[in-house]
């Protein structure tokens, strides 16, 4: 009996979310949606205004928009099922449905990270070689660029979840987090997990340490470059182009390497305050960040706000010229 317990096959998983601290749940139920509304509005809006206004048709707001499209996608695969989660104690998912989640959402997020990259080289080219970036920012290499931002996070996370769901799951079918996440489904596994640990590690360098190296790197140069500008306003005009990416990139990484870089506890009683610590950095990381990237860049934007106001306006004008011909 013990053997056929322990080679039984999971057909699901159960998302424990915040049952263990229910006065917690609506609470954070009513935050996440409000955000995940503003991630919707937000990201859409900037979406739109890039697409619409021919000023914006540039490489950074080109990477933009990508960068707005993959916020609501990765957002949109894990948060509808963090409300569903706190909305019912223990949740259940499927094997292949917790596949699909964990797939859109490390895919998703290993894009952003190579994307980021290409945003520092589109600013690094704009600063430091600005007679230059319309040739080596042409429509034939910023449209490769992001595309390929695209093809390497879908390709990693193939990979990753491929090998993830070929392990056996025969035992605790429990996952103490709000959605399957990928750390979270690996504890479960009642096999060797060691090759996962080290190709994800693996992965890490390239997708994370890189990324993060190019971009120091990058704004290294361009610091440089922006404190030989002899005007001050000069100065504040280009570091102004740049501000807004770089204030995204240290939220986005400097969450995930405090994520998945600080200590664990080894302390038994505090295990449960670190769990709920591990998911609430979680939700930082999937619901604040992609809510504050819109507002980071059309707080700090000219050229947005503008086209905006823009926008509202013609619609406006053309929606007051139809009533009075009506």
């Amino acid at each position: 009996m013990e053997s056929d317990n322990q080679t039984s096959p999971v057909t699901g998983f159960i998302l424990l979310g915040l049952s263990a601290h229910p006065k917690l749940e609506k609470t954070f139920f009513v935050l996440i949606l409000l955000m995940y509304l503003v991630i919707l509005l937000g990201n859409g809006v900037l979406i739109l205004v890039t697409i619409l206004d021919p000023h914006l048709h540039t490489p950074m707001y080109f990477f933009l928009g990508n960068l707005s499209f993959l916020d609501i996608c990765y957002t949109t695969s894990s948060i509808p099922l963090t409300l569903d989660s706190l909305l019912t104690p223990r949740k259940t998912i499927s094997f292949s449905g917790c596949a699909v989640q964990m797939f859109f959402s490390y895919s998703m997020g290993s894009t952003e990270c190579v994307l980021l990259g290409m945003m520092a080289f589109d600013r690094y080219v704009a600063i430091c070689n600005p007679l230059r970036y319309p040739v080596v920012m042409s429509k034939a290499a910023y449209v490769p660029m992001a595309a390929s931002s695209w093809a390497a996070g879908i390709a990693v996370s193939m990979v990753q979840i491929s090998l993830v769901m070929k392990l056996p799951f025969c035992g605790d079918n429990v996952i103490n987090h709000f959605a399957c996440e990928i750390l979270a489904v690996l504890k479960l596994a009642c096999a060797d997990i060691s090759i996962n640990v080290i190709i994800m590690a693996v992965t890490n360098i390239f997708y994370l340490g890189v990324p993060v190296l190019f971009i120091f790197v990058s704004y290294i140069f361009i610091l440089v470059t922006i404190l030989r500008i002899p005007s001050a306003e000069g100065r504040k005009k280009s570091f102004s182009t740049c501000s807004a990416h770089l204030t995204v990139a240290v939220i986005f990484y400097g969450t995930i390497l405090f994520m998945y870089g600080k200590p664990k506890s080894k302390d038994p009683l505090g295990a449960d305050k670190q769990d709920l610590a591990d998911k609430l950095i979680s939700l930082f990381y999937g619901v604040v960040t992609p809510m504050l990237n819109p507002i980071i860049y059309s707080l700090r934007n000219k050229d947005v706000k503008a086209s905006l106001r823009n926008l509202v306006h013609k619609k406006y004008y053309k929606f007051q010229k139809q009533k009075g011909l009506a």
